[in-house]
């Protein structure tokens, strides 16, 4: 493959959130999973699930999950005297929170335990850093790993959304609807379909802006 083709699939990829009612293959599925399996991971730990929901009725009860929380939320806003920042909680951000609505499928991306013979033998009898941390680690593998999902799935004709917001408002909801073990972080959901329409490139900071080179 070609540089030039593969940097086309980085630029072109968008954040899509308007999907057709064609419905994705399993197959398709599995075949993006695949791809984010070979995600590098410290120590290749992998430490990674999905969880695929392909029942658009499903998807609608997480919709509504998420709404509840959202409003239990901006309710208690309003408790502490914070009105605007209710409304504005569910006006601007709840639609923005639950923009898989209408996608055809939706995937949850776990984070799950970081284990390695480093940690073991090492790492934890000499107390190197708090549990805490070991956390951050799974979700910085499977944070990798949704990014080849979501990759592979632009360059197999597919369009992607990345979003918190259901983790945000609703995750122990989410957790319980989906009885996921409670060893596994949920790290986000993606939204995954056919799209409507390709949106243009969104502006982006300059190279010199993020880039400080030491030699």
């Amino acid at each position: 493959m070609h540089y030039d083709d593969f940097k086309t699939i980085l630029l072109e990829r968008r954040s899509i959130r308007k999907f057709t009612e064609q419905d994705v293959a399993v197959d398709d599925i599995k075949e993006l999973v695949d791809c984010a399996r070979y995600a590098p991971s410290d120590t290749n730990s992998q430490t990674w699930e999905f969880i695929a929901i392909v029942n658009r009725t499903k998807i609608k009860e997480i919709e509504q999950i998420t709404w509840d929380q959202l409003h239990k939320k901006a309710a208690e806003a309003e408790g502490r005297g914070l009105n605007r920042e209710a409304r504005m909680l569910v006006k601007s951000f709840g639609p923005y929170a639950t923009a898989f609505a209408d996608a055809p499928v939706l995937i949850i991306c776990l984070a799950t335990p970081y284990t390695s013979k480093f940690r073991d033998k090492i790492f934890d009898p000499i107390q190197l850093v708090d549990d805490s941390v070991w956390e951050e680690e799974g979700i910085k593998s499977s944070c990798l790993a949704a990014q080849n999902f979501m990759l592979a799935a632009h360059a197999r004709g597919l369009a992607t959304c990345p979003m918190t917001g259901p983790v945000l408002l609703a995750a122990e909801q989410l957790r319980t609807y989906l009885d996921i073990p409670p060893q596994s972080q949920i790290n986000m959901v993606i939204s995954l379909g056919y799209p409507v329409e390709r949106p243009g490139k969104m502006p982006r900071k300059e190279v010199d802006a993020i880039l400080r080179i030491v030699d």
